[in-house]
């Protein structure tokens, strides 16, 4: 067939969508192809292409060498995706609970280490820096302490705010008084006198910051926030009782509530879930597919199980293979299978 006649191509995207695609000319190589059937299918996220070899009875074979391509053939999408190995220094010990926890994604990226044991006072702007510094100097010379502004303190709270957030979206008290206590301890020009801990003022400063930074986010439409917005109040009288149970992680929960990966949304990723219930009809399905497709769609089952918590039975049937042997054994705060038979 030459490289300039039309190829008529069959593309199975999910059991349940497989569309008729026509090219204007044959790619010259298997990446082009690629790039061509992104552009005539609005496809926005990488993968790979299977074709039905008639030397196999029609079986699907990986199509690696264009000249294997022929019209009227039928391609089979497979989403792929990079894995990132998670720091096992970066999670909790086994004693750590796991109540109600699903398996962490290895490629997420909105929560990347758990709370520090030491929680470490960032470096601020270089002109907080600078009266921070002078501060501390007049400290050690008189026990003087630092007369702080509006907006000195402003700055301090905001950059403490977006560090704890990068951890924790709803620290705990004891986080509070960590941060509270570390910053004192850090710049001793702060500490507040006639206080029994000498930031006892801070910590409660921190609370009201991180309250204001916790809407700033859920505005920008953070996941791990949003699903907690709407909440009642004056503003919102018809909102959920604001009695009603905060939604955030477990003392275990490094990624609770991620973004959906870039380039992917809602849609897309229901193609992907799609995809894997299709695979698990298979008679021997494929464990490494398996694997890369639920890694991709770790967003979009965590955004179905915090937000509507469905049944046992609900999330077997749409995510079947959740429940094989090695989603189970990537736990990363828990080795469930040696616990289990052991």
């Amino acid at each position: 067939m030459s490289s300039q006649e039309k190829t008529l191509l069959r593309v199975i995207l999910t059991e349940g969508d497989i569309r008729k695609v026509s090219l204007a000319k044959k790619p010259d190589s298997v990446d082009n192809l690629v790039v061509a059937l992104k552009e005539s299918l609005g496809l926005n996220y990488n993968f790979s292409l299977q074709y039905e070899d008639q030397d196999f009875g029609n079986a699907l074979c990986n199509l690696t060498d264009i000249s294997e391509l022929q019209d009227r053939a039928t391609l089979k999408i497979i989403p792929i995706i990079e894995l990132e190995a998670l720091n096992q220094e970066e999670v909790l010990d086994d004693s750590a609970s796991t109540a109600d926890t699903e398996i962490l994604s290895t490629s997420s990226q909105e929560r990347k280490t758990q709370w520090p044991k030491e929680f470490e006072i960032p470096f601020f702007t270089v002109d907080v820096e600078y009266r921070l510094r002078q501060g501390n100097l007049a400290y050690l010379k008189d026990n003087t302490y630092l007369k702080l502004t509006k907006e000195l303190k402003h700055d301090i709270l905001e950059k403490l705010a977006e560090t704890m957030f990068s951890f924790k979206a709803y620290p705990t008290n004891d986080d509070y008084a960590q941060v509270a206590a570390a910053l004192v301890n850090k710049h001793p020009c702060l500490l507040e006198s006639g206080s029994s801990t000498g930031w006892g003022g801070w910590k409660n400063s921190l609370k009201f910051k991180m309250g204001n930074f916790r809407s700033k986010m859920r505005n920008l439409g953070y996941p791990d926030v949003t699903i907690n917005g709407g909440r009642r109040g004056m503003n919102n009288p018809e909102g959920i009782p604001s009695r009603k149970r905060i939604k955030k992680p477990k003392k275990c929960e490094i990624n609770f509530l991620p973004n959906f990966p870039e380039g992917h949304n809602n849609d897309s990723l229901e193609l992907v879930r799609k995809e894997i219930q299709y695979e698990m009809k298979m008679r021997t399905p494929s464990p490494s597919l398996l694997a890369q497709q639920m890694d991709l769609t770790f967003a979009l089952r965590r955004k179905e199980i915090v937000e509507s918590a469905p049944a046992i039975s609900d999330v077997l049937e749409r995510w079947p293979a959740l429940f094989r042997e090695p989603q189970v054994g990537r736990l990363s705060v828990f080795n469930l299978i040696k616990g289990l038979f052991s």
